[in-house]
């Protein structure tokens, strides 16, 4: 992964822009010295939304889990036939 200053973000924006939608790498701005923000194509912002809400998911099932928030198949059945009605 590559670094830029932000004066650089502001100077070239167009270039880097290009450059993301071309080689899809993400580019670490920095301000004062100091990482600052990363700017990613939207293809991969997409896919890590998508793949954190999946990941999010999991976490709230495997918590439902540990608390005993569970229901057997033929309790979840009853239910979603009511949901279906």
């Amino acid at each position: 992964m590559r670094t830029e200053l932000v004066t650089t973000l502001k100077r070239k924006a167009t270039d880097l822009l290009a450059e993301l939608e071309r080689d899809r790498e993400p580019i670490l701005i920095t301000q004062h010295g100091l990482p600052s923000a990363y700017l990613v194509d939207v293809e991969t912002f997409e896919t890590l939304q998508q793949r954190m809400e999946l990941l999010e998911g999991i976490a709230r099932g495997e918590q439902a889990i540990e608390d005993g928030r569970t229901l057997t198949q033929d309790e979840a059945v009853q239910r979603m036939a009511r949901w279906l009605k």
